[in-house]
């Protein structure tokens, strides 16, 4: 007959200590759950997600100015790899770090005409 009651008594206190675990997770959920706090997480990510299409409009702007120079510069002859420069064996290094020559590109400015 103990063995009965205690089993009861530990359903009873476990039931309600998970029934109060639940109700501190619906209140919990129910108030991220609010218009406030929906509309508050909605604007973050809006800002957020219109700051990265502002980082990668830029970044294709400058990718496209990048390419846009090498073309002029390949199209007026400005334009040479490095790679006919090098004898076979040296060494390439740009910032401290060795490269393979072939990957290297050297663009010389335009020559600005002198004013008159």
């Amino acid at each position: 007959m103990m063995k009965r009651v205690t089993w009861f008594a530990g359903g009873v206190v476990a039931g309600l200590a998970s029934a109060g675990y639940a109700k501190k997770k619906v209140k919990e959920t129910a108030s991220q759950m609010a218009p406030a706090q929906i509309a508050k997480s909605a604007v973050g990510t809006v800002r957020s997600k219109t700051s990265n299409v502002a980082d990668a409009f830029r970044e294709g702007r400058q990718v496209m100015k990048h390419t846009e120079d090498e073309l002029h510069a390949r199209r007026e002859g400005r334009l040479t790899s490095l790679d006919e420069h090098v004898a076979p064996g040296d060494q390439v290094y740009v910032d401290g770090v060795p490269v393979e020559s072939g990957r290297v590109i050297v663009m010389r400015r335009k020559e600005r005409k002198a004013p008159r």
